[in-house]
């Protein structure tokens, strides 16, 4: 059993078990890349859930302003219904007062510049007062939504109508009303004020939007208003089916969401509010790109940032992949150059059999187990009969040939991997056999000198006429008390006994025998 003098895997300790570095190495800089595009995937959809939620609120504020100067506007407008209809109902608009009307119709208009004018219609939609001094002839507004409006419902609050152009000069304008009742009740007309289209365009126009945003004023029910950027040919149209209409003002007054829109395609995040005292709806929209813009600049930013990083990390464990590659080569060549060194420094070249360095580092580690374990211990030493007459007759070239035979055959009869055999020196060998006993140990020798007899290797020099051996065997269980070179002198003092028999026998020592080898190796 070869024992190797240094191998760095085995410590007195135990095995050390070597890591798989280029495998932790390859799984390393990946798990590190890993975490990086995960660090950065959560940056970003944070920063981006954050400028979604700053693009809520300030669509919040911004649907609350519009709202709250919605409502004022109209608010204004009301309160001058209310207080001349309260007058129109005391005093009639007879001949008598027309006059002193008008200048107060065109007094409220110049206070007021959302104001496009005032006008009073009578029960059949005729025209009776206008804040202009020249008073419109023509067939009527009976003909009107708001008119129709006052005919069929007895309410005396304001009614907000579907954006119109006025018959007065054509301009567009947002129609305020309010029914005129006589003394018993009955419908006698409508009192009108027309909120002016340009003045809700430049209030749209004021706040800070992106080019693709849009406003929008519009009815309960979806009629538009007015809108930002202006588009004439939208004035009028229902935003019924739009998500914003399709739920109950009273409880979704304000809100948002993010909506495609249907007519250009572009996705908006849509603010809206409904207004407390009116029946109306003020919307604001901005583009997702322009909310995500700052956001999309700092995704490229950081995703260019980490994908260097990323890049020199990947560049690095290419090296040190390729580093650690061939340190591993280097080491796989040291470690089979440390183990050609090894089998030379501890096994005979000739023979390819452990030499006496390995065989004395062996039997110091039996010895001692044998000691620990009380089991027994047996050497066998054996020599080739006439040796030296075979390299004188053959010479030495079919002399190490001879000694390749013989070490072939202990090989051969050594079957377990304890078993040692050993080149001794010369044409001597030795076997060290752990756990056999002297029974077992000469078993094993005579198996071996009949192996080498069956090789019938031609020695004319020797008396038989073939090559033969002498084996000498001892076995003993050693204590602290005995010593290796006393127990190598036993075992060659039985084959310096078994050459003195006749030679090609095997012998073992007796315990008187061993004391008289011992009294005349001490001489």
């Amino acid at each position: 059993m070869p024992i190797p003098i240094n191998d760095p895997l085995h410590a007195p300790g135990g095995t050390l078990k070597r890591l798989p570095l280029l495998k932790a190495a390859v799984a390393f800089i990946a798990t590190v890349c890993l975490c990086l595009c995960g660090l950065l995937y959560l940056q970003l959809e944070q920063s981006r859930r954050h400028d979604l939620e700053s693009a809520r609120i300030a669509s919040a504020n911004l649907t609350r302003a519009m709202a709250q100067q919605a409502q004022d506007t109209f608010l204004q407008a009301d309160l001058v219904l209310g207080s001349l209809a309260d007058w129109i109902q005391i005093d009639g608009y007879g001949p008598a007062v027309r006059t002193r009307l008008q200048q107060t119709f065109a007094r409220r208009v110049l206070s007021l510049e959302q104001l496009h004018g005032l006008f009073l219609f009578d029960k059949s939609g005729q025209w009776i007062i206008t804040s202009f001094e020249k008073l419109h002839r023509g067939s009527g507004i009976a003909d009107r939504e708001y008119f129709q409006f006052h005919q069929e419902n007895a309410s005396l609050v304001a009614h907000i109508g579907p954006a119109i152009r006025s018959r007065q000069n054509g301009e567009w304008i947002i129609p305020v009303s309010r029914r005129l009742n006589d003394r018993k009740g009955n419908f006698q007309g409508v009192l009108l004020a027309g909120i002016k289209m340009s003045y809700f365009d430049q209030f749209l126009k004021s706040f800070n939007l992106d080019d693709q945003g849009e406003m929008a004023l519009a009815l309960s029910d979806g009629t538009l208003l007015a809108r930002r950027p202006f588009d004439e040919a939208l004035i009028g149209a229902s935003m019924a089916r739009h998500h914003i209409f399709q739920h109950d003002p009273a409880v979704g007054a304000s809100g948002d969401e993010m909506i495609r829109s249907d007519t250009d395609d572009i996705v908006r995040l849509y603010g809206h509010r409904h207004l407390q005292a009116y029946p109306l709806v003020v919307i604001a929209a901005m583009s997702e790109s322009a909310i995500l813009a700052g956001w999309y600049d700092r995704a490229v930013q950081s995703s260019l940032i980490v994908a260097l990083v990323v890049l020199g990390i990947c560049l690095f464990g290419w090296v040190f992949v390729h580093q650690v590659r061939n340190s591993e080569r280097i080491e796989a060549d040291l470690r089979k150059a440390q183990q050609a060194l090894e089998l030379i420094a501890t096994h005979d070249s000739l023979t390819g059999l452990a030499n006496r360095r390995l065989f004395e580092r062996a039997l110091g580690i039996e010895f001692g187990r044998g000691a620990r374990q009380r089991s027994p211990l047996s050497l066998i030493m054996l020599d080739i009969d006439f040796f030296k007459r075979y390299n004188d007759t053959y010479g030495h070239v079919a002399g190490d040939h001879c000694l390749a035979e013989v070490a072939k055959v202990l090989k051969d009869c050594c079957h377990r991997k304890a078993d040692l055999a050993v080149r001794y020196g010369g044409e001597e060998f030795a076997v060290l056999l752990p756990d056999t006993n002297l029974h077992g140990a000469m078993a094993l020798a005579e198996q071996i000198r009949r192996r080498v007899i069956d090789k019938q290797i031609t020695h004319s020099a020797a008396p038989s006429g073939y090559l033969t051996v002498s084996l000498g065997c001892h076995a003993f269980v050693p204590s602290s008390l005995d010593s290796t070179e006393v127990f190598i002198q036993r075992a060659d003092a039985a084959l310096y006994q078994a050459k003195h028999s006749g030679r090609n026998c095997v012998a073992a020592l007796s315990r008187e025998d061993s004391f008289d080898a011992l009294e005349r190796s001490d001489r």
